[in-house]
């Protein structure tokens, strides 16, 4: 499991779940899940301020980006395995 994934940032209602929403998207392909999270991360840094508290947006803004960093050393993982 990864590390962003053992965490929420503004309460439990998905890590109550036996199947996450990051489960799921954690079976597409490798640019399907970057453009994902990568949106995630834009979401909440756009909102910042207009729903929950800054910080608290902030910080969910930074989980998916913690997500995008994992799945990016993932994807050149990979690439390196393919090339060498």
């Amino acid at each position: 499991m990864s590390e962003a994934n053992t965490k929420q940032i503004g309460g439990n209602h998905y890590r109550a779940m036996s199947v996450q929403p990051w489960d799921v998207v954690d079976t597409w392909p490798i640019e399907q899940r970057i453009g994902y999270y990568r949106g995630g991360a834009l979401k909440y840094l756009m909102r910042m301020g207009s729903k929950d508290e800054s910080a608290q947006e902030i910080g969910k803004g930074q989980h998916y980006m913690e997500k995008l960093l994992e799945v990016l050393a993932e994807r050149d993982a990979m690439e390196g395995r393919e090339h060498g």
